[in-house]
């Protein structure tokens, strides 16, 4: 059972897909890994976690991204600011949740070994304990998205200058909640040997998270 389905209020899922795939050399956001896209897997699994609303936040590959989800129970945010940083995009999905939700997840599209399972734990600490962030944390040493941040950061999030929420991370670790990864799940797309190698894993696994 989801997180939302015994607490009445909703924490969002922002899925951030606005960007431009330059060292992939092409629109990573399309590429199949486990049989589905990579932006398709990451709003499929916001969903199965029972984030509500959940926000696709796109940018240079708009129409492409927006074909791939209509069929998906995800709202499509348009981010014009895209291409000046990730931050953008951030501000952009928070901006759009603002009054509609206690909290909201943020997470990066092309974090293909990213679950339900940890999307769903994040919500559950946060309503164990009350903490206005928590953080994962790969390996010990990282902290990464998928990231919880209450509404009352929403505002510091729509102020960040560079980073996906590391400003706001920083400021306010000491209250943070750390929920730990395998280093191995903290993997994202950025390459095409990333992508080959990621691809090759999925199908040893035969399609099991």
């Amino acid at each position: 059972m989801s997180p939302q389905a015994t607490d009445a209020r909703r924490v969002a899922g922002i899925v951030l897909a606005a960007g431009s795939s330059t060292r992939m050399g092409r629109n990573k956001l399309l590429l199949e890994i486990g049989g589905e896209s990579l932006v398709r897997r990451a709003v499929r699994l916001a969903g199965e976690a029972g984030l509500d609303p959940i926000v696709v936040v796109t940018g240079r590959f708009r129409e492409a991204v927006e074909r791939e989800v209509r069929e998906l129970a995800c709202v499509p945010v348009f981010n014009p600011d895209h291409a000046t940083g990730i931050q953008t995009s951030a501000a952009a999905g928070v901006g759009s949740v603002a009054g509609d939700c206690e909290a909201t997840v943020v997470m990066l599209a092309d974090m293909p070994f990213v679950t339900a399972r940890m999307l769903c734990t994040l919500v559950e600490r946060y309503r164990e304990t009350g903490a206005p962030l928590v953080v994962s944390t790969y390996g010990g040493e990282i902290n990464a998205p998928p990231i919880l941040y209450d509404r009352a950061l929403f505002g510091e999030i729509a102020r960040m200058k560079a980073g996906c929420g590391r400003e706001v991370v920083r400021r306010h670790m000491e209250r943070a909640v750390l929920v730990e990864w395998s280093a191995g799940r903290l993997r994202d797309l950025d390459r095409p040997d990333d992508y080959e190698s990621a691809r090759r894993e999925f199908d040893a696994a035969d399609g099991r998270e």
